[in-house]
């Protein structure tokens, strides 16, 4: 299928409990931006990627998505993002190093909505 037009972004819209909670972590362990904060609704950003954020009409909605929701976010300089996150280890579920068969070397950390994040490079080449 060849349609007339081009994907210029994807961000994905996370269901949140707590708006600041999620955006402290996000920003802190991240590196995230905040473009737009509101109790219901905000927008972070990185590096021209964002992500959005809506407060959950309830908790019926948690109960749906939490360990049900993932985000792949491939970064440059994933070894030192990883030295950064493990400072949060007290705080987030969190699992990595790890160089997986598919070509990438990720980590992985669970935000304060059990939204499972992958953070992960192309691992490199040795000869």
């Amino acid at each position: 299928m060849n349609l007339p037009h081009t994907i210029k972004q994807i961000s994905p819209m996370l269901a949140v409990a707590d708006m600041k909670e999620t955006i402290q972590f996000y920003v802190e362990v991240l590196g995230f931006s905040i473009c737009m904060e509101s109790p219901e609704y905000s927008i972070i950003e990185r590096d021209g990627c964002s992500i959005h954020l809506m407060k959950a009409a309830d908790e019926s909605v948690l109960e749906a998505v939490r360990g049900h929701t993932d985000i792949y976010i491939q970064v440059s300089g994933v070894h030192a993002l990883w030295e950064h996150a493990q400072k949060f280890k007290d705080r987030f579920k969190m699992r990595g190093l790890l160089e997986r068969d598919y070509g990438m070397t990720e980590f992985h950390i669970s935000d304060p909505n059990e939204c499972l994040i992958f953070v992960g490079e192309p691992t490199a080449k040795t000869s």
